[in-house]
């Protein structure tokens, strides 16, 4: 599909003005690298993405506003690209990344992963140099009415260098509770990520979906996932003003979206770390569903 993507990015950025804005933004956008608990992080001041950031989600404010990723609800110059029998492809106008999409549900139904997870190993299977991402109702999607995930460009991914050489399923602290799963069987992997999933269900009291993010890329014909569960949607910081950052699934891959000026100046390594520890699942809970997949491996 990577040459029908092209060609919808060529066609969308001279007929769609928004879109055309936004790609001129990232390119504006400034990126610095700090180290967070040993990891590599790059901070992105990404102005665009302040409605993202700060979108309201819960559900009084969900239900008196349009769903924006309805296909009734786009914009004119607007145009997807199908996959498969149910999603299409967008062009994403707030990037964070090049070549960033959204991938939209047709039919207007809840971010939901259950029976869903094949369509993220498909998706990434059929964009290589992509990395594709799923962020829960409860921790980053700012349409958690809509079905939706999102993809971009690989040539920034830094969690990928964290994970080389590295089977999972818990990766090295980085102040993130991260599991990774690799493999070349489909369905085998469709079973450990949702058996994963059922794990932080149980572990976290949920009836539900637990909150989770998710990012999956696929190289060689070996998918590798790397699994976030959270503790919480966003950190102390948020609510009291300090640091206006929501980190979603490509801010844990460690792409942090920044899209104030000020905030962008002063945050640190030792800030990022702190706020993905809170945002995290609390360490104890995790390393015994660790326990639980590697009895089960």
């Amino acid at each position: 599909m990577i040459d029908e993507v092209e060609a919808l990015f060529k066609r969308q950025l001279e007929a769609w003005p928004q879109l055309a804005q936004g790609v001129e933004g990232l390119a504006r956008a400034r990126t610095r690298s700090v180290r967070a608990d040993g990891s590599e992080i790059f901070l992105r001041h990404i102005p665009h993405r302040i409605r993202s950031t700060t979108a309201a989600v819960d559900r009084e404010s969900i239900a008196r506003r349009r769903c924006f990723l309805c296909a009734e609800n786009l914009p004119a110059e607007e145009e997807g690209l199908p996959f498969g029998s149910d999603f299409t492809l967008y062009c994403n106008p707030f990037p964070i990344v090049d070549r960033h999409l959204t991938i939209a549900h047709r039919a207007h139904s809840p971010q939901r992963i259950a029976s869903r997870f094949e369509t993220m190993l498909d998706l990434a299977a059929a964009l290589p140099g992509y990395f594709i991402i799923y962020n829960g109702p409860e921790c980053g999607a700012s349409a958690p009415d809509h079905m939706h995930f999102q993809a971009g460009s690989r040539t920034l991914f830094p969690i990928e260098k964290d994970a080389a050489g590295r089977r999972g399923p818990a990766m090295p602290s980085c102040a993130r509770t991260t599991l990774l799963f690799r493999g070349r069987d489909r369905s085998r992997e469709i079973d450990r990520v949702e058996t994963a999933i059922d794990l932080i269900a149980r572990a976290t009291g949920r009836n539900g979906e637990p909150p989770v993010n998710i990012a999956s890329f696929c190289d060689k014909d070996e998918w590798t996932t790397f699994l976030f569960p959270r503790g919480k949607h966003r950190p102390e910081a948020f609510h009291t003003g300090e640091l206006t950052v929501s980190p979603a699934a490509i801010d844990l891959c460690g792409i942090f979206v920044v899209p104030r000026e000020s905030d962008f100046q002063k945050i640190t390594g030792e800030a990022i770390a702190a706020i993905f520890r809170e945002v995290s699942l609390p360490l104890e809970q995790f390393n015994e569903i660790v326990k639980r997949l590697e009895a089960a491996a």
